[in-house]
């Protein structure tokens, strides 16, 4: 057995029963949408395969009853044949009706389920943690929102109704071939029985090239996002030839398998197509040899019919062949876009929320605790968080953060300082519960985070990033995406203090210059001004600054720098920075050297100590 069979038969074994679950789960979704225009539709399907078998069976009594008749007669009455014709014309014109209605309520159907599924996959990807978007390319999670969803919308508004209308009209077809002739029946089945192991053997190599042109589909499309997010650091090290020679080995894959896929799948109708001429020849010579020889009692117009439908007998099963395919790849589709909404949403057994109430002196933050009566204990949220000997690890077996105790007092500035990847950014992750510790203990304002909704946490902490990440819109919507219930003043004041308020002033459209989610013309030192404007406007208990001024020049960083001391005033914030020179004023300043806290103190502390940071900060040594 060659490797590619070993392949398929792998392939066919491991999802034979999983395509099975997909195809009733998918079929359940369908029917959940609109139950009514699934029943109308199946409905008009059995009309329309009945009213052609049915006019089929209706050319014996055409020939027999109305036209050989005529040729008996020396003055031919056509009066019954044209009545015959009506009744024949009527039958059609059933089965054209219900055909055209089947179409188009599946069409719309298939909307409906489009409409319904990516809003499903939209809200449920929300809903998950963090981890899945760190092991998930972004342009694969794209993908099934595109590709995947439109060959799933093509499955429902053609392949389903066209295979269940092949289907009923094979079922039918036979039973008007047994009715005419047993004989030549079992002759037609002989025949085609030939030809099944050649639409095996397609079918199921197709089926596996399908599964595989999906894969590559989502690959490529991960790459091309990959690329082009990367596109100026690839211009600036001349790096095309290597780029495109990385898309492409994903083209030339993707190449193959849709090349293999469709080949399979392409010729097959050409076969069956031919098989039912070749069919149609042979019952015209056997049927008229039987009923001349007498060998079965066969009429005129019988041989008529059942040549009409040897060839509804042949065109079923093409079709059928040919939606196999659609469903086959539709259904590798839809088993990527379950796969995303089988993915556990983040798990929260929070119970403690958090409210904010405004009086005369200004807003004040409450942890509101449920007690064991059924009261709710409030708790003003003063910024107190505590790391008590935490210890976190990615993946299992391979520790990132090791013995983290941290007392982070109300109001205290707490900086972390260490070269990449000492975990620093880890640290903030484990407050904001992007991620859950492994052991230890995380407490805010005595009040362990885990026992804290994730939102109503998140929502108690500012955050700048260093990756700035704006959203389509005015200046003054991304601002206000820190609040969106702040006023325009407010805005104002938060870009005054962040000095973004400078720059926005120059715009031709001032704060209402659109902008889309790459910042437009801005450079990255304005963006990353705006994102901490809109920082200021959230006017949280906590801030966490990641190299929040890694993109602003010295004299900007001074502008930026004061207006941060007085936001910082009065909360208790994480600063992770690069440049020294902004933590110098740290209440706290951590070490940190492959996930261990090797070094604590303000500046002036371990400064005196001459150890690691003070090689940091007179420069004998620098971060990497």
């Amino acid at each position: 057995m060659s490797n590619l069979d070993q392949a398929i038969e792998k392939d066919k074994n491991q999802t034979k029963g999983s395509r099975t679950k997909i195809l009733l789960r998918l079929l359940k979704l369908v029917n959940s949408t609109s139950p009514w225009m699934l029943i109308v539709s199946m409905i008009t399907i059995v009309l329309a395969a009945a009213s052609n078998v049915v006019g089929s069976l209706f050319i014996e009594r055409l020939i027999n009853n109305y036209i050989v008749p005529l040729t008996k007669e020396k003055v031919p009455n056509y009066g019954p044949l044209a009545t015959a014709i009506a009744v024949m014309f009527g039958i059609y014109a059933i089965g054209f009706l219900s055909n055209y209605l089947f179409n188009m309520l599946m069409g719309v159907l298939a909307q409906k389920v489009q409409y319904r599924v990516r809003n499903e996959m939209f809200t449920h990807m929300e809903s998950l943690p963090i981890s899945y978007f760190d092991q998930n390319e972004f342009g694969d999670i794209m993908s099934r929102y595109t590709n995947d969803i439109d060959t799933l919308m093509q499955m429902i508004s053609q392949s389903i109704p066209q295979f269940t209308n092949s289907a009923l009209s094979l079922l039918f077809v036979v039973v008007a071939m047994f009715s005419l002739s047993w004989q030549l029946t079992v002759f037609s089945f002989i025949i085609f029985a030939l030809s099944f192991g050649i639409v095996r053997y397609l079918t199921v190599r197709s089926s596996h090239f399908f599964q595989v042109q999906q894969k590559k589909l989502g690959q490529i499309n991960g790459y091309n996002e990959e690329m082009l997010n990367g596109l100026k650091v690839i211009k600036v090290f001349s790096h095309e030839p290597q780029s495109k020679e990385g898309f492409d080995k994903y083209n030339e894959e993707l190449r193959q398998a849709s090349g293999n896929a469709n080949t399979y799948a392409t010729i097959l109708f050409p076969i069956m197509g031919n098989m039912g001429n070749l069919l149609y020849v042979l019952i015209a010579f056997v049927g008229g040899a039987a009923a001349i020889n007498s060998w079965a009692p066969l009429s005129l117009g019988a041989i008529g019919s059942f040549l009409q439908l040897s060839k509804q007998f042949s065109m079923p099963i093409a079709q059928i062949s040919q939606q196999l395919n659609s469903i086959v790849m539709a259904l590798a589709g839809a088993e990527r876009i379950f796969n995303l909404e089988d993915q556990k949403s983040e798990a929260d057994q929070g119970t403690v929320t958090l409210s904010k109430e405004n009086d005369e002196v200004g807003s004040k933050w409450y942890w509101n605790v449920p007690q064991k009566d059924g009261s709710t204990k409030k708790v003003q949220v003063r910024g107190h968080i505590i790391f008590d000997h935490v210890n976190f690890s990615y993946v299992p077996g391979h520790q990132i953060l090791h013995d983290i105790s941290i007392n982070a007092k109300p109001g205290m500035k707490v900086a972390l300082v260490g070269e990449t990847g000492a975990g620093k950014t880890t640290i903030s992750n484990m407050l904001n519960r992007f991620y859950d510790i492994d052991s230890g203990t995380i407490t805010y304002d005595g009040i362990p985070i885990k026992d804290i909704k994730k939102d109503d946490l998140r929502r108690s902490l500012s955050i700048v990033l260093q990756e700035t990440h704006l959203f389509t819109g005015t200046i003054m919507d991304n601002i206000r995406f820190g609040n969106p219930e702040a006023s325009d003043d407010d805005v104002y004041q938060a870009a005054k203090l962040s000095h973004a308020d400078e720059f926005i002033h120059d715009l031709d459209h001032g704060y209402e210059t659109v902008i889309d989610g790459d910042g437009g013309d801005l450079s990255q030192g304005q963006m990353q001004l705006l994102s901490i404007a809109r920082a200021m406007i959230a006017d949280e208990p906590v801030m966490i600054l990641d190299e929040a001024t890694s993109s602003i020049d010295t004299r900007t960083e001074k502008m930026v720098q004061a207006g941060m001391d007085n936001l910082l005033t009065g909360r208790t914030s994480f600063v992770i920075a690069h440049r020294l020179s902004t933590i110098v004023n740290s209440d706290l300043i951590l070490v940190l050297d492959h996930g261990h806290i090797i070094e604590h103190g303000n500046h002036d502390e371990l400064i005196k100590q001459k150890g690691y940071y003070y090689e940091l900060y007179t420069g004998k040594k620098e971060i990497q």
